[in-house]
């Protein structure tokens, strides 16, 4: 049967059942979850999850897009036009990589498959990307360069350092240290010499 055929459940059990996939992905890992897990936790029945869900991964699929506005939200901030515009820019890399490393690390497959495939992704972080280089130009603080251009470049360059960092196990403070310290070397590159 087509899935836009099925009409699922939408109430207080299914946010139950989205919680309770997240608490047990966050405690062990994606790989841990099973339905059969979910029912034990809950106290529920197959048909009462079923009822709700196709299958773990639509449960899995809304965490992921939970978990990535949680990634999203920890970014969002003003440029203060009274600090230094390339201080701000690492912290706000930074931010990003702490947050998603946190969460990251608990849904690997899930989050860098749909990070490196999803159009609407790369098209929201390229561009907020694109609003800092923009920014930057406008008050002159770096050379003239093309924004699309560059602001797909940085989403890369932060996308495969935070797959890598996240997929080899490096620590959480030594990657935020060697990325700031790679990323300065970047954004150096971009300043504007009077």
């Amino acid at each position: 049967m087509p899935e836009a055929a099925v009409s699922l459940i939408q109430d207080e059990m299914s946010q139950k059942i989205i919680d309770t996939v997240e608490e047990i992905a966050m405690e062990g890992g994606a790989a841990t979850l099973t339905v059969r897990r979910i029912l034990r936790k809950l106290d529920i029945s197959n048909r009462v999850f079923y009822n709700r869900f196709q299958n773990i991964e639509q449960v899995l699929n809304i965490v992921y897009k939970n978990t990535i506005l949680k990634v999203r939200n920890a970014i969002k901030s003003d440029i203060d036009p009274e600090r230094d515009f390339f201080n701000y820019a690492i912290d706000v890399v930074s931010r990003s990589l702490l947050v998603s490393y946190e969460v990251k690390m608990k849904f690997n497959q899930y989050i860098f498959e749909e990070d490196s495939m999803g159009e609407l992704n790369r098209a929201w972080w390229t561009g907020e990307i694109k609003k800092l280089i923009i920014y930057a130009k406008e008050h002159k603080l770096i050379k003239e360069v093309d924004e699309d251009i560059l602001s797909y470049s940085l989403w890369c360059f932060c996308r495969g350092y935070n797959a890598d960092a996240v997929a080899r196990g490096l620590p959480k403070e030594k990657a935020v240290a060697d990325f700031k310290y790679s990323f300065s070397f970047l954004l150096e590159g971009l300043k504007r010499v009077n």
